[in-house]
């Protein structure tokens, strides 16, 4: 088949690279001048098996009442006369139970290990190097009630099969003695030893060029026009050259839609509504000053939900989550404090660690829906696919998520449990999506 993908982020060359295991012909159109420099150009970099949690809990509505006050609040919603983000913020207080919030953690957490071990092949068969750490993910909380919820948490995680460990003061300590200076302020950990880190740009970029090293067309800086139904279904897409007036149709048997947070707005156009909302998120990569005392292990700060990574000699500080349209701009008044709330709480963490006088800040909008789980499957238009919405966990859900589509539009069934978009006889069977 000849398959047109939308988007070069880690959810489009990851399923362009596994259409090309398949057999498939692949062309990718993406509007910038390379792959992943969007929405996968900065995050986390934690491949987070063991935090595959949605946002959605019973403890919830409470949290985002009382940071909707303060600008630096680890979830801060800024109300628009837009029904989208009211429509996801209704279906996400819907989502805001422990039923609801058990239901999807197995959804996320069968996605999340499939697609860790799909990471496990490629990187073996590509020999791709992308500062990776196998050295686990420590989660670190302040006070004695977010430690005793966070160790239910790892119960939780514990009945789906992930190895989340439940450390003291000393035993965090252990694991990563770069904390010392911030150990009075600990009241404890969680910690799973088989996450892990590593640059999600740095690996997308290199997937794409062995990509086209297999054959595969990279159209960088094409921009897609709206999508046009012909017969009843999308064939082919429209596109041009970014600031050139000439358009180029790319035909082929199928087209995926894996464009982050944009994919809902070009869908809505051949009358697909999926409800993917996107989340700024905001990080900060500083330059190491003193590496013998900087953390190697992946870090989760649970006060300020932020992640801390080790890149080189680089450090990546990054979290918040802003819901407020479509805005990537730094310089506003919420930016800038939400920026500099990443680079004070490093500087209280680990002072004098990193080189803070000069970030390298981002910003980038995740497609989050009100569940946390992503659309992977085909449309109810013949012919459009679609693989989007994996919010804060694209980097996590990444690899499996394209292999999954792959497989789905190969007319295979993926070897997991989970919820595909489409048909149902191509869904695999869910206790709780049937109820």
């Amino acid at each position: 088949m000849k398959v047109t993908i939308l988007g070069a982020g880690i959810i489009g060359v990851s399923t362009a690279w596994h259409l090309l295991e398949l057999g498939h012909e692949v062309t990718v159109i993406e509007r910038q001048p390379d792959a992943a420099l969007e929405t996968s150009f900065a995050n986390g970099a934690q491949i987070s098996v063991s935090f595959c949690e949605p946002w959605a809990n019973a403890g919830a509505p409470l949290k985002v009442m009382k940071w909707l006050m303060s600008d630096e609040s680890p979830l801060l919603f800024r109300p628009k006369l837009d029904p989208h983000q009211w429509r996801w913020g209704l279906s996400f207080l819907g989502q805001c139970s422990d039923a609801a919030f058990e239901r999807n953690v197995r959804q996320l957490v069968a996605l999340g290990s499939y697609s860790h071990e799909t990471l496990k092949s490629m990187v073996a068969a590509t020999g791709i190097e992308y500062q990776r750490l196998e050295r686990g993910i420590l989660h670190f909380f302040s006070t004695q009630a977010d430690f005793e919820s966070g160790a239910a948490g790892a119960e939780l995680m514990r009945r789906y099969g992930v190895d989340r460990r439940v450390l003291s003061r000393e035993e965090v300590l252990r694991v990563e003695p770069a904390l010392a200076s911030w150990a009075p302020n600990i009241a404890g950990g969680t910690f799973t030893p088989s996450d892990e880190s590593g640059d999600a740009c740095v690996f997308t970029q290199q997937l794409a060029r062995r990509c086209i090293e297999r054959g595969a067309t990279f159209l960088y800086e094409h921009e897609v026009l709206p999508l046009e139904r012909i017969g009843g279904a999308v064939r082919q897409v429209r596109v041009r050259r970014v600031g050139h007036p000439q358009v180029r149709t790319v035909s082929g048997d199928a087209v995926v839609a894996a464009m982050g947070s944009y994919t809902a707005p070009l869908l809505r156009g051949v009358g697909v509504d999926l409800n993917i909302y996107p989340a700024k998120g905001y990080s900060a990569t500083f330059r190491l000053r003193d590496p013998k005392r900087a953390s190697v292990v992946s870090l989760l700060d649970d006060t300020r939900k932020i992640a801390i990574s080790r890149l080189g000699d680089h450090i990546r500080v990054a979290g918040t989550a802003e819901l407020a349209g479509y805005d990537t701009s730094l310089d506003g008044r919420v930016a800038r404090a939400r920026c500099e709330s990443l680079r004070r709480r490093f500087e209280q963490l680990f002072p004098g660690v990193a080189d803070t006088s000069e970030p390298n800040y981002w910003t980038g909008l995740r497609p989050s829906t009100p569940t946390n789980i992503p659309y992977i499957g085909r449309t109810k238009v013949e012919g459009l696919w679609v693989n989007a919405g994996h919010g804060t966990l694209g980097w996590t859900h990444g690899a499996g998520s394209g292999r999954a589509l792959a497989e789905l539009i190969s007319g295979r069934q993926p070897a997991l449990e989970f919820g595909f978009c489409g048909p149902r006889e191509m869904r695999r069977p869910l206790r709780e999506v049937a109820a």
